[in-house]
């Protein structure tokens, strides 16, 4: 039996499970636009997404993104289950987003739109606020992009190994 790297779901159902977690507390906790200092240019504030990322196209139903959401899902479930267990980085990362997807996803079918409440700021400038979903979509990017930058070094490696078996 060849192994894939389905059992990386547990991931993903930590992603959801905290980033739920957390965006219940905030909802129970801190009423809306309501601020709570935590370290020198960083809050929690509770605040309400209706778009995507940076608030774009927040005039889109929810069911669009719902729709996305799903689309990118069934993608990834498909990647896991067809490729190698070798290929653990980029489960990783994969499983990170579909956390973080299906987290975000969860907010817009139960409330309409997306909770986030991490408020990073410098002087007047705040980033756009976020949540722990986002932080998983963005970690996962990352980590697809670390796999990138060390294909060539794994295909210099394997190429030697194979030098080394005929040689």
């Amino acid at each position: 039996m060849r192994l894939n790297n389905i059992h990386w779901l547990w991931l993903s159902a930590t992603v959801i499970t905290l980033d739920q977690l957390s965006k219940l507390l905030v909802v129970r906790k801190l009423p809306y636009l309501q601020e709570v200092p935590l370290l020198p240019h960083l809050n929690f504030r509770h605040m309400q997404n209706t778009g995507a990322a940076f608030s774009m196209m927040s005039n889109a139903p929810s069911a669009v993104f719902i729709l996305l959401c799903a689309g990118v899902c069934v993608a990834i479930l498909m990647w896991l289950r067809r490729n190698p267990y070798e290929h653990r980085l980029m489960a990783a990362a994969y499983t990170l987003i579909l956390g973080g997807a299906l987290g975000n996803a969860t907010d817009r079918a139960m409330r309409g739109s997306v909770v986030d409440f991490i408020d990073f700021y410098v002087g007047n400038w705040h980033f756009a606020a976020f949540n722990l979903a986002d932080s998983a979509i963005t970690l996962g990017a990352g980590l697809l992009i670390l796999d990138m930058l060390l294909q060539p070094l794994r295909s210099r490696r394997a190429a030697a190994a194979e030098a080394g078996k005929t040689g």
